[in-house]
């Protein structure tokens, strides 16, 4: 793949050129501020872009206002936002757009190399990939919803599984349940979360971000 980097920090960036480069990706550009990042993107054509979500000059939401212009304007290019934080409310607003290749994680889930590619894959092929935390805290942001209170213990792991865009497979390997046994379960919360005619894999992480962001 071809990934442009955009991370204000010269050594995590240049880590993670490196590790990228080892992986068998291009790295046309790594940059350290949003407008060279808007500049390596109309110059490059990546298939996918990894950015800070803060970045010079005022070092608080440049990184995240340009993912969101990406996705407007360029809905090809896939993109991995890197944060130290959940920004809940640009998070909510990412996930209300068609999430198909795009992803957020923690800068703490970097440092899982495994994780961190992992991650890059899914959202290259047009996946996605939440951080875990991130979901956990848009689960309890949500909590007091009538629909949320109406699933199971279960059916609220597999939710939370979901969006942070596992497959079924995956689902039932984390669970130590059959694949079937998740199947049911995913029929069950989207019967209760009015979500019962969604189909398709990205489509259905979509439908459940959506409301977990409404």
């Amino acid at each position: 793949m071809r990934v442009i980097l955009a991370e204000d920090s010269t050594l995590l960036r240049e880590g993670l050129v490196r590790l990228l480069v080892e992986e068998g990706h291009e790295v046309p550009a790594a940059v350290g501020d949003a407008d060279a990042l808007v500049a390596a993107v109309a110059e490059h054509e990546p298939d996918v872009v990894v950015v800070d979500v803060r970045m010079p000059p005022t070092h608080t939401d440049e990184g995240l206002r340009v993912a969101l212009e990406l996705r407007r304007h360029r809905p090809h290019v896939k993109v991995l936002i890197l944060s130290q934080y959940v920004a809940k409310t640009y998070a909510t607003e990412l996930m209300s757009t068609n999430v198909e290749g795009i992803g957020y994680l923690l800068k703490d889930r970097v440092a899982q190399v495994g994780d961190f590619l992992d991650a890059l894959e899914r959202v290259g092929s047009g996946g996605v990939a939440f951080d875990p935390e991130v979901v956990r805290q848009l689960l309890a942001r949500t909590s007091h919803a009538d629909p949320l209170a109406k699933l199971t213990a279960r059916e609220r792991e597999v939710l939370e599984l979901m969006a942070q865009g596992l497959t079924n497979a995956s689902i039932a390997q984390a669970l130590y349940v059959s694949q079937s046994a998740v199947e049911k379960h995913v029929n069950a919360l989207f019967d209760k979360l009015a979500l019962s005619q969604t189909t398709g894999y990205s489509r259905r992480v979509l439908a459940v971000l959506r409301y977990l962001g409404s």
